[in-house]
């Protein structure tokens, strides 16, 4: 313990220090859930188009993707 502090201080420190590295690492894992989340809906979407274009295929409207995009 350094000159001056009072009891305890390191005790203190210590605590802090612990609760950070707690929460760097819960933001670190809700940030690889969020990412993998988007990832999935992308990939969901991206199906999504497909399978409106096939729609429309189907129905004989013959749209390609540059065309839903806009």
């Amino acid at each position: 313990m350094a000159a001056g502090e009072p009891p305890g201080a390191e005790h203190l420190s210590q605590l802090a220090e612990n609760l950070l590295y707690q929460l760097q690492e819960n933001f670190q894992a809700l940030t690889e859930r969020i990412t993998l989340r988007m990832e999935e809906m992308g990939e969901r979407i991206s199906d999504l188009e497909k399978h409106v274009v096939d729609l429309m295929i189907e129905a004989g409207i013959e749209n390609s993707d540059d065309e839903l995009r806009h």
